[in-house]
């Protein structure tokens, strides 16, 4: 073994010791009064203690405890002390979740070792994915407003026997928020929220509103954000970088007979103009940038939803909700390639309609039998033109995406929450999914249109053993799928790092298989986890060089990049094979005198490809990373936290990794911040609070991100409550 592996090896073991030290794992428990609720909570099941019950990784409400599953949760309060500029900022340094960044004003979450469409994002319920989310990076989930969601819950490991396609890295659950109010009167809730970040000159407000009584709620908010140029360590700002955002929100809910609860929903966000900053100034191995223009101009995300929630048992089930939704999304761009005069304009829409519907039925004392099934209709707009800046010459182009494209979805499962005896508690549940995919003609590529039907059978088995009151050994065993959508098969124009993409309308879908096996723990003072696992990915859809070049116009080159104008040709291949396997850790303590709190995460992953015969490190897999800090409840209305954000060096890149222009050749360097907060509540109408990041001015870079980190940042919130 190499000395640079020795010392790899060495740092892993000294970070799980510590943090096993600490006993074992999660930063699922959340606010002060933790400890007595968790007490209550297992002392009295008619309690909803929302920081730890989730919903997502069984479709039902379940202890984190009892559940045997993986998840991460995000209360609502941590939510608000994380003061977000977009929602996955939320969980910087959470057990199992790295978040990457390519350009201001987005964010993506890796979950062991996947991302993009290999992870499934949920809002309410309702797919986010859709047919043109990428297996990468991208801006979509940016579009859901952080300062209307209330919670989140991420299910690490495949969950397609539950939520079909694209669960194979896990489940990303955003929950907004939904008020009740007990009481014949009318009553009424609200709340105003100003935060100022110093960093970015961040300006962000929130106005929102909840009234009812008793059976009937009707709420809504209103979110505003100005976003200046980016400062990082040591003093520069990073320019083009500065942009916008504003979004609204508005929901329903009414109990339309005893046991029958309606709820209308509908949220709106928008990003006026916003820069690609990793594509308008040069990267690692660049002398010049791949674009002199580039605006995702706009991006722009509609939602509405229909609910139905019936509570009041029959033949059928005990509960069961119907859902009725539609999303659309609008991806526009404008671009222009360095030294040109011809400048491109882009109009991307998707609009996936979905009916989904989920029962549950207990079956004697021992069974709980979960079923239910998804439709959903996904149709894709596309289409460029280019610009001639000085004849102002308009000429049609090819679209990103086949004009017409569309994909349908049916879904059917069944699950069985078998309890064995006192101890022993067995998930396990079946998935049949059935595809329709159109490919529209592409007469400019000359692509005819394709038609595929991909169906697909899946399962899973869950093991949760109670060791005793407060420990459980819980383990898994899982397949996940991923169906290719219009992104995969029909994708035409640049990629970064002076790649150009041309469809393929033959590939497969891809699969993984996934095992984990780990403790849980929770008591009155000690909660958490370590878990590890192991996942084989096959037929994995790949972005492969096909040997040919050709620049942005379609004109063939010979030697890509001579001239920096010639473009690598490449397309996606059912090819390779990846092998993933992880350790996921972390904990908290509770004092009781004096009222602290100590908690710390640590998550390894490790990733390797297989293509033609040759072994490699897989991409973008994050380094060891994780969270170490202290809050304390100093007064009933004052705490103060401090804690520090971390990742070591990751060197392993695989041959894509190597030429990235986001990712540093020699390795991406380790790092680790300084960061404080202080929370105040000056009187029931007013909290005010204070986060300090990166007090040492560190200059830093996330592994895989397109830019640096902020440099030291003040942000400071207000909220008003009425």
């Amino acid at each position: 073994m190499s000395v640079k592996s020795q010392n790899r090896v060495r740092l892993l073991a000294a970070a799980l010791v510590q943090f096993l030290a600490a006993a074992m794992a999660t930063a699922h428990a959340q606010d002060a009064a933790a400890v007595d609720d968790l007490a209550r909570c297992k002392s009295d099941t008619t309690i909803k203690c929302l920081d730890l019950i989730q919903v997502t990784a069984t479709r039902r409400p379940e202890s984190t405890l009892d559940v045997p599953a993986a998840t991460t949760i995000v209360s609502a309060e941590e939510m608000r002390n994380a003061a977000p500029q977009t929602v996955m900022d939320a969980l910087h340094g959470a057990v199992g979740t790295f978040v990457q960044q390519t350009t201001p004003g987005q964010g993506v979450v890796i979950v062991r070792g996947l991302k993009g469409s290999e992870v499934l994002h949920l809002v309410d319920g309702f797919r986010l994915n859709n047919a043109i989310f990428r297996n990468a990076p991208n801006q979509y989930i940016a579009l859901v407003d952080s300062q209307a969601v209330d919670r989140i819950e991420v299910v690490r490991g495949p969950s397609s026997t539950l939520y079909g396609s694209d669960a194979m890295g896990g489940v990303v659950q955003m929950l907004t928020t939904e008020p009740h109010f007990d009481g014949n009167e009318w009553q009424y809730d609200g709340r105003l929220r100003f935060m100022f970040g110093s960093a970015d000159r961040m300006l962000l407000s929130r106005a929102e509103f909840a009234t009812g009584h008793d059976g009937l709620a009707i709420s809504g908010g209103a979110t505003y954000q100005d976003v200046d140029d980016l400062r990082v360590g040591g003093g520069p700002r990073l320019g083009p970088s500065a942009f916008t955002a504003h979004g609204g929100d508005f929901k329903l809910r009414a109990e339309i007979a005893e046991g029958h609860e309606l709820t209308a929903s509908a949220q709106y966000m928008k990003q006026p103009r916003t820069p690609r900053y990793d594509a308008l100034v040069p990267g690692f191995r660049q002398t010049q940038p791949d674009n002199a223009t580039f605006f995702f101009e706009p991006q722009e995300r509609r939602f509405a939803q229909l609910r139905w929630r019936i509570t009041k048992p029959n033949a059928l089930f005990d509960t069961g909700e119907l859902h009725l939704g539609r999303q659309d999304i609008v991806d526009d761009r404008r671009t222009r390639a360095p030294g040109s005069s011809n400048e491109d304009h882009e109009q991307n829409r998707d609009e996936l309609t979905g009916v989904t519907g989920q029962f549950g039925k207990a079956i004697g004392e021992s069974h709980y039998l979960s079923y239910g099934f998804e439709m959903y209709r996904d149709e894709v707009a596309s289409n460029r033109t280019r610009l001639n800046l000085n004849s102002g010459v308009v000429i049609p182009r090819a679209p990103r995406f086949p004009d017409g494209s569309a994909m349908d979805t049916a879904g059917l499962y069944v699950g069985d929450d078998w309890r064995i005896g006192d101890r022993l508690d067995l998930n396990y549940g079946i998935r049949y999914s059935r595809y329709d995919i159109e490919l529209a003609s592409m007469p400019e590529f000359g692509l005819v249109g394709v038609r595929l039907k991909p169906d697909d059978l899946t399962g899973n088995i869950g093991l949760a053993v109670e060791l005793s009151d407060n420990l459980r050994f819980i383990s898994n065993v899982g397949r996940g799928f991923r169906a290719p959508n219009i992104f995969d098969l029909g994708l035409l124009g640049e990629r970064p790092g002076g790649r150009f993409n041309v469809p393929n309308p033959g590939l497969q879908p891809e699969s993984v298989l996934s095992f984990d096996a780990g403790f849980k723990f929770g008591s009155e003072r000690l909660v958490g986890e370590v878990i590890a696992f192991r996942s084989q990915y096959r037929d994995k859809i790949t972005s492969v060089l096909t040997g040919a070049g050709q620049t942005a116009d379609g004109v063939p080159c010979a030697t890509p990049g001579v001239p920096s104008t010639c473009l690598a040709v490449v397309e996606s291949r059912n090819v390779t094979e990846l092998n993933l396997w992880g350790i996921e850790t972390g904990a908290r303590y509770y004092m009781a005198q004096p009222k602290l709190e100590l908690y710390a995460t640590a998550t390894y992953t490790r990733g390797d490809e297989e293509f033609e015969g040759a072994e490699y490190s897989a991409d973008r897999i994050p380094p060891l990373f994780g969270k170490v800090g202290a809050l304390w409840h100093a007064r009933e209305n004052l705490s103060l936290e401090a804690y520090t954000l971390y990742a070591t060096r990751q060197d392993r890149l695989s041959p894509r990794d190597a030429i990235d222009p986001r990712i540093n050749p020699d390795g991406t360097a380790g790092w680790a911040t300084l960061n404080a907060r202080v929370g105040w509540k000056a009187n029931e109408h007013f909290d005010l609070a204070l986060r300090m990041e990166n007090l040492s001015d560190k200059r830093y870079r996330e592994h895989g991100t397109g830019l640096d980190e902020p440099g030291r940042n003040f942000i400071f919130s207000a909220d008003y409550h009425f």
